[in-house]
């Protein structure tokens, strides 16, 4: 039986956040957790705190073991892109983006 949770609109680029959903694809729940908790990047928080979503959806489900939940699939896609302007001299302007994303979990019994 599957759980799922998905973060929407997470204020990080997708390419940023891909090397940390990397580390976990794969891993147990507990290990997952235990890799994101000593991992020094932003989206690592973002990442734990949507495993503990998926955990608790798991934990209303009433079927599933949770001491036998895997990653089955986790996945980042890009979001809107917010573009912003920044002054410079001279009275000149520059642009940049501030990016997003989307994190789609899957959790998995073993």
């Amino acid at each position: 039986m599957e759980v799922k949770a998905k973060l929407r609109y997470a204020r990080v680029g997708a390419q940023k956040a891909r090397l940390v959903v990397d580390l976990v694809r794969g891993k147990d729940v507990g290990d997952a957790l235990k890799i994101l908790k000593n991992t020094n990047k932003k989206t690592a928080i973002m990442v734990s705190k949507l495993i503990e979503s998926a955990l608790a959806n798991a934990e209303q489900k009433k079927v599933i073991d949770i001491d036998n939940l895997y990653v089955k699939s986790i996945s980042v896609d890009a979001g809107p892109v917010l573009k912003r302007w920044k002054p410079r001299a001279q009275g000149r302007a520059s642009a940049f983006n501030r990016k997003m994303s989307h994190i789609n979990l899957v959790l998995d019994e073993r």
